[in-house]
């Protein structure tokens, strides 16, 4: 792999969306042919898969089914954009990968850590973020931006707050594990003090060797 991977990952209402065309924007600024992309989706087939995992239903998705759909949408995402974008050289910028499953089927879910890593291990073979930026922000707060956009809630959004406060602390979990590879970014803020301090990771990014 010649180019580097980055990932967001947050609870609903961190404010994902805004900031991943700012680092999109501030990447291509300096050079580098960015691929956007997301999970699940990013591909044909897992738009596909998205729509599944994301559609409102009075029948409640078994936690395995989800899960095993999770990673299928991930294996075609990885063979058919991510991996071919990094071995031309280009910078791969995803909504969530891996780390989204730790924290949603994982914390979430409840959901044995074990088979997860499993599954991660046997479907990314060795394919990880270079950095993941953790847009962390209270549960209660995240809930009030999504009430606020006046839209109707998907499957995830219309989870109950104790669900988003695992989630949440999973997250935690896996940045105060891995500090290296996960950056906190405090999502509570404005959105400029927020671009203040990707900017900062990102000029660190930008200097280390590929």
């Amino acid at each position: 792999m010649t180019g580097k991977f980055i990932s967001i990952e947050g609870i609903e209402g961190a404010g994902k969306s805004t900031q991943l065309q700012f680092i999109a924007d501030f990447l291509t600024a300096r050079g580098k042919q960015v691929v956007v992309t997301r999970e699940p989706g990013g591909t044909e087939l897992g738009e596909k898969v998205r729509e599944v995992l994301l559609q409102p239903s009075e029948h409640p998705m078994a936690q395995d089914t989800e899960l095993l759909l999770m990673f299928a949408a991930r294996a075609e995402h990885i063979q058919q954009i991510i991996l071919p974008a990094l071995n031309r050289g280009d910078w791969v910028l995803s909504d969530r990968f891996v780390d989204a499953t730790f924290a949603y089927q994982g914390g979430g879910r409840g959901i044995d850590e074990q088979r997860i890593q499993a599954l991660a291990e046997w479907t990314l073979q060795g394919c990880q973020t270079d950095v993941t930026f953790l847009f962390d922000l209270p549960v209660a707060l995240g809930q009030k931006r999504v009430e606020q956009r006046q839209q109707q809630k998907d499957r995830f959004e219309l989870e109950k707050q104790a669900f988003f406060e695992r989630v949440r602390n999973c997250y935690l979990s896996r940045a105060q594990a891995e500090p290296n590879r996960i950056k906190l970014i405090d999502a509570s803020h404005s959105v400029e003090v927020i671009q203040q301090q990707l900017t900062q990771q990102l000029e660190l990014l930008l200097e280390t060797p590929v």
